[in-house]
């Protein structure tokens, strides 16, 4: 259960902007301490606590940042009076604009980050259609990475499906309540008010727009792909599960809100986005042992026009579309994970 909204701003929104300028005045002698237990314990040149150090640093610096922007623009609409008008959105997609490329550059430098996308463009040329993105949901920072490249590299303007406990980090939580996006609590997914938010939220896409869902609904684990596919056992489908498991590396998808999202936007695109390299860090332990990444995450989209999308078919059909498209993702994953063939895998017990 997250703190109320007035809560979150008064005690969280501050204590962020404390910890930051505690830690920028401590950096000196934290730097110190993690070289020092850091030389004993990993090998010359990885220095993991260091890179984690300076990533920290311009994450905070960045998150306070965007909230004392926050606060200027609140003060600014008449405390909060103009807020939900365009120009007031636009200044704060203009601070996402500037926190997203802050600190994927500092991912970049810092904990070697290198990304790689292959797939068509959604940017200048395609003004006036709008676009659903359906992506695959694994590894810390993906879906962050995804809305990076949307806004600074395509120019769009990302509204996102995204889980509630994020609203726990107060940039993140005061710009995207600002900005038209739904936030999903573990008791509302796949109910009826779930579908309505995201049926509002693509009716309004304009050719700038961009509607991100990830329908697998959490990062892939051993235990989510079978828990997922038992339950569409116990709900009937048996033979979706079947399909489930010769996807081993996705979880199965959940088509509620994406087939709504694409029926409340009759004129929009539908890209399909997988990716690679960070869903094996499962635990803080895995992306740890990863520093510095070493490989290249990689990416591809594929872009399904308006009018290619099954819109006027039944239900079924378009549930059977979307699993057509999961199971391309999931043979695009299973060659394209960096370092690894295909044989090296780590297994998955499908019993």
């Amino acid at each position: 259960m997250l703190p109320p909204r007035l809560l979150r701003r008064l005690v969280l929104a501050p204590l962020a902007i404390v910890i930051a300028l505690a830690v920028a005045v401590l950096s000196p002698l934290l730097a110190v301490l993690t070289l020092v237990f850091g030389l004993r314990r990993v090998r010359p040149g990885r220095m993991r606590g260091l890179r984690v150090l300076c990533f920290a640093l311009v994450w905070l610096a960045a998150e306070a940042s965007a909230l004392f922007m926050c606060l200027g623009l609140w003060v600014a609409s008449g405390f909060g009076g103009r807020l939900r008008t365009e120009p007031y959105r636009s200044r704060h997609y203009a601070i996402m604009r500037w926190y997203l490329e802050a600190v994927s550059r500092a991912a970049t430098r810092t904990l070697g980050l290198r990304v790689e996308i292959d797939g068509p463009d959604c940017g200048a040329e395609d003004a006036g259609r709008p676009l659903i993105v359906l992506s695959r949901h694994g590894g810390p920072g993906d879906s962050f990475l995804l809305v990076h490249y949307l806004i600074n590299v395509y120019g769009r303007r990302p509204r996102v499906v995204m889980k509630a406990t994020l609203q726990l980090d107060p940039g993140l939580d005061v710009v995207t309540n600002r900005l038209p996006n739904v936030f999903v609590q573990h008791h509302h997914a796949g109910q009826r008010l779930f579908v309505e938010q995201i049926r509002r939220l693509a009716r309004g896409l304009d050719g700038d727009d961009a509607l991100v869902l990830f329908p697998e609904g959490g990062n892939w684990t051993p235990a989510r792909w079978q828990r997922r596919i038992r339950r569409l056992e116990q709900a009937g489908r048996g033979d979706l599960a079947a399909r489930g498991r010769e996807m081993p590396n996705v979880l199965a998808p959940r088509a509620g809100g994406a087939l709504a999202a694409i029926a409340a936007c009759p004129g929009a695109d539908v890209i399909f986005v997988a990716h690679a390299g960070l869903d094996r860090l499962v635990s803080v332990g895995d992306v740890w042992r990863s520093l510095p990444m070493d490989h290249v995450v990689r990416a591809t989209w594929w872009r399904v026009p308006a009018g290619e999308v099954p819109r006027r078919d039944d239900h079924e059909a378009q549930v059977r579309w979307l699993y057509d498209w999961w199971q391309r993702v999931d043979a695009w994953v299973a060659g394209n994970r960096p370092g690894e063939a295909e044989d090296q895998r780590t297994p998955v017990n499908r019993g």
